[in-house]
């Protein structure tokens, strides 16, 4: 069992790391145990291994086509295990929670690409998640072939008329694909756009304390995020919480570049310190 002072030490050395060395799975269970700090985090490593493994011993196994290892995938995290979007409770909390996903068999698109892409890395495959707007998807590579799938829709392949159709359920009718939706993105940018869902569904319940918490907790991981910081200190303004909302602002004026809400965020930061004089 790890407890939540354990989690925040190991979400803090996944700050330091380099994207590339960030253990997606194991990150997202740390981020789960801070919400669930009585879970046995060690049997959800080992259902995450479990996976892996089930997916190598299909015995019709053919591991060179990407076609085959997308059925894999299919075969064993939807059929075998069950596992889907949650299309009639997706705003419940425990939809973004790892451990919560594993015991439900239920998630965020995003949550289940990330147990998608650990099975995938385990295994050696290439596979990343893609940069689309609203609804997380993943990208399977194999022998010169490219292969698009839905986590949330059961791992569904999704072809260039499928994509069309549900970015304008979720940027707009007016929307058309461009070349950035199919940009991989970052482990770190992964954990925050989980842990980002999460923080909205607080904002919109109005409970400014509990976003709160959650920022701290992508500020583990992601100490370098200008945006974070600028976030927890209109927050913590909010609050009342002047010193912290100062500092807060601060840290993203040093190292915002060129940021486009730096000369509000300055106008922000000028009232918080007439108030403490």
């Amino acid at each position: 069992m790890t407890s939540r002072l354990e989690a925040r030490e190991c979400l803090r050395q996944v700050g330091l790391q380099a994207d590339s060395d960030i253990e997606l799975a194991e990150a997202a269970l740390m981020l789960a145990v801070l919400d669930r700090p009585n879970g046995d985090s060690d049997k959800y490593r080992r259902h995450l291994a479990r996976l892996a493994e089930d997916v190598a011993a299909r015995p019709d196994w053919d591991g060179d086509s990407v076609t085959a290892r997308g059925a894999a995938l299919r075969e064993t995290l939807v059929d075998r295990y069950g596992y889907q979007g949650d299309t009639r409770t997706y705003e419940d909390l425990q939809n973004a929670n790892l451990m919560s996903v594993i015991d439900r068999r239920r998630g965020l698109p995003v949550a289940l690409g990330i147990l998608f892409l650990h099975v995938a890395h385990v295994r050696g495959w290439e596979m990343v998640g893609l940069n689309f707007p609203g609804h997380f998807l993943v990208r399977l590579e194999a022998a010169g072939e490219r292969m698009i799938l839905d986590p949330f829709r059961c791992g569904m392949e999704c072809a260039a008329a499928d994509l069309r159709d549900l970015l304008k359920v979720t940027a707009g009718p007016g929307a058309e694909l461009e070349p950035e939706h199919y940009a991989p993105i970052e482990n770190r940018s992964i954990l925050l756009r989980l842990q980002n869902n999460i923080k909205l569904r607080h904002l919109r319940n109005g409970q400014i304390t509990k976003a709160l918490e959650t920022l701290d907790d992508m500020l583990l991981f992601a100490p370098c995020e200008p945006a974070l910081w600028r976030e927890t200190g209109v927050l913590r303004a909010h609050l009342g919480d002047i010193p912290q909302a100062i500092l807060a602002l601060e840290t993203f004026m040093s190292m915002a570049g060129n940021d486009a809400s730096l000369h509000q965020t300055a106008l922000i930061l000028q009232k918080l310190r007439n108030r403490t004089l």
